[in-house]
């Protein structure tokens, strides 16, 4: 069964960084397509951050929403089947429950308990 476990949320001021992790089970994360997306208070999921480096596409690219280019990076580590995701210069509205998923799966419901960021002073 694909199960995540996200982790590395917490509160911090704006302008601050965090740095949230998401261990893959059920599937080898070399294989896939991993995004991060995010739900605000109130709000639907919304798309974070893509990574496409997949076997055998291994040349794929990395790609953010508008609202997060610049400053945060999606990266994985396919031995210990992770994903992570740098946070810098957070704002209030980066506030959210994070979520680590499939990129086939982006929308569907969470596998995952989530990890909660909050921003605010």
């Amino acid at each position: 069964e694909v199960q995540f476990l996200e982790s590395g949320g917490g509160f911090v001021q704006p302008g601050g960084s965090l740095r949230l992790s998401c261990v893959a089970s059920g599937f080898t994360l070399s294989s896939y397509a991993v995004s991060w997306v995010r739900q605000a208070p109130g709000k639907g999921l919304e798309w974070v951050a893509t990574d496409a480096n997949f076997i055998p596409i291994s040349s794929g690219d990395e790609t953010y929403a508008d609202s997060v280019r610049g400053r945060f990076t999606i990266s994985r580590d396919n031995a210990k089947n992770t994903l992570h995701l740098q946070m810098n210069d957070l704002k209030s509205e980066d506030t959210a429950v994070y979520y680590c998923a499939r990129s086939q799966e982006l929308f569907h419901p969470p596998r995952g308990p989530g990890t909660q960021v909050t921003v605010g002073s």
